[in-house]
């Protein structure tokens, strides 16, 4: 049976899970949607969303600087316990934030970060281009809506599409890492220096 985006999608928003595992699960289950929430929950994916909410102290500081030293990226990811933070996956998984941060050159780390004044001056810029439309007041709002959307997906590290695959954002990216590695794992904060801007 061929296993359709759609399907994919469905069973990412059932189950939180990212898309890399939720295909592999729905070609196990061939295409049955229960199956494959079983066949996840067997894998121990099915708790990453529960184990997002725990304490995380311990984890590394990581650092990149491009090869022209012109960009330079520096990112604290936590984890639960120091055996997770001194694992291969768990480096390679703070290097690939590092090497995102420096391409996609996010502002906050997710939603709840921007700033009100910031957001509404979006939404009144976006209901602005619409003045004219004569779309009544509603679909404006859904039209705002959508487009913001896309401003969080622009400036949200968490929103953006993960630069090494862009089937998924660094948000699913984390929940697959905490589904292997049964740790909640957050992003606490980052900067990215630019050569020549304050």
């Amino acid at each position: 049976m061929e296993i359709t985006a759609e399907m994919v999608k469905e069973l990412r928003e059932r189950t939180g899970i990212g898309v890399m595992e939720c295909k592999e699960a729905l070609q196990a289950s061939k295409g049955d949607m229960e199956e494959a929430i079983n066949y996840l929950r067997k894998k121990g994916y099915s708790r990453a969303k529960d184990k997002m909410s725990r304490e995380t102290a311990e984890g590394v500081i990581g650092s990149y600087i491009h090869s022209n030293g012109k960009i330079g990226v520096l990112v604290e990811v936590n984890c639960e316990t120091d055996f997770v933070a001194r694992t291969e996956e768990f480096k390679e998984l703070v290097k690939n934030i590092c090497l995102h941060i420096a391409a996609s050159a996010p502002q906050y780390i997710s939603r709840e970060e921007v700033p009100s004044e910031l957001l509404e001056k979006e939404k009144d810029i976006i209901r602005e281009q619409f003045k004219e439309s004569k779309k009544p007041p509603e679909i404006i709002e859904k039209i705002v809506d959508g487009k913001l959307n896309k401003f969080f997906e622009e400036v949200c590290l968490l929103d953006q599409k993960y630069v090494k695959d862009d089937s998924i954002s660094v948000k699913e990216l984390l929940a697959s890492f905490i589904a292997k590695s049964g740790e909640n794992t957050r992003i606490k904060r980052f900067t990215r220096f630019v050569l020549g801007q304050s």
